[in-house]
């Protein structure tokens, strides 16, 4: 019984010294995100952006430099042609390869594809 308490008492000292980050404190870090490093987050990882566009040069997809400024110029809507809900504008020769990430950016939120369009536009020279 002794080493029960013991082993119980040293559990609970080790654990007061330290804190893990529990699913709603890094919920709370999601939420203290620019909409610009959200953009950057989902553009490098879940978006598979990077795999085809860079920010200042064309690879298989036009470079983000050159999708900000045409979308300013045009005054296009950057979500909504993510949500495959407006033409392309920068180079419709691309739509059909890029046809094939709308099934990511479909699925979505409103508040993604905002922040997407603000990693976008701070590329504008």
């Amino acid at each position: 019984m002794r080493y029960l308490f013991l082993v119980v008492a040293a559990c609970a000292m080790a654990s007061c010294g330290t804190k893990e980050a529990t699913s709603d404190e890094s919920f709370e870090y999601e939420e203290k995100q620019t909409p610009v490093e959200l953009g950057q987050k989902i553009f490098d990882s879940k978006g598979n952006c990077y795999s085809c566009h860079k920010p200042d040069q064309k690879i298989i997809g036009p470079s983000l430099e050159e999708i900000a400024k045409i979308y300013k110029e045009k005054n296009g809507d950057i979500v909504k042609f993510l949500k495959e809900e407006a033409e392309p504008i920068v180079d419709p020769a691309q739509y059909p390869a890029m046809k094939v990430n709308f099934a990511i950016t479909k699925r979505m939120s409103d508040e993604e594809l905002k922040a997407l369009e603000a990693y976008i536009y701070s590329h504008l020279k």
